[in-house]
C-alpha cells in the first residue's frame, strides 16, 4: 500500500505545486523573484513525494514510483536552470550560455510534468488494481 500524506503533509505538497506554478509563470515575465519561489515549491512538492513511500510488492508500483523520483529531479534541475537564466552564473561563454542555459528550464520543467502526469496515472490505476485483487 501507499504511504497516505497526512493533513499537514497534504498542504505542504499542494503549496509546493502553487508555488511552483507562480514561479514559473512570475519567470516568464522577468521577475527576480521567480526562482527563490519555483525553488522553494520544488523542493516542497519533491519532499512530500518522498514521503509517500510504496511498501509493497507490486513491480510496476515500484518502477512508476522511480519515474516520479526521476521527474522530481527535473523539477529541481529546472529551478537551477531558471537560477543560471537570470546571470550567467556558470561562468561559461556567451554562445555556450545562450545555447545551454537560456530558457532551457522549460524544457526541463516539460519533461518533469510529462513524467509525473504519467506516473501519477499509472499509479492511480494499478493501486486500483491491487485494492480490486486483495
Amino acid at each position: 500500500m501507499m504511504r497516505e500524506l497526512n493533513l499537514t503533509e497534504n498542504i505542504i505538497f499542494l503549496l509546493g505545486a502553487v508555488l511552483m506554478v507562480v514561479g514559473s509563470a512570475a519567470n516568464i515575465f522577468v521577475q527576480p523573484w521567480a526562482p527563490y519561489t519555483f525553488a522553494v515549491g520544488a523542493l516542497a512538492f519533491a519532499a512530500m513525494q518522498m514521503k509517500q513511500r510504496y511498501d509493497g510488492n507490486n513491480f510496476v508500483i515500484r518502477r512508476l514510483r522511480r519515474i516520479v523520483i526521476v521527474s522530481d529531479v527535473f523539477f529541481l534541475l529546472s529551478a537551477l536552470l531558471m537560477f543560471a537564466n537570470q546571470a550567467n552564473f556558470f561562468g561559461l561563454d556567451f554562445l555556450l550560455y545562450i545555447k545551454y542555459i537560456r530558457n532551457n528550464w522549460v524544457v526541463m520543467l516539460l519533461v518533469g510534468a510529462i513524467l509525473q502526469l504519467y506516473a501519477t496515472h499509472r499509479i492511480g490505476n494499478e493501486l486500483e488494481k491491487e485494492a480490486k485483487n486483495l
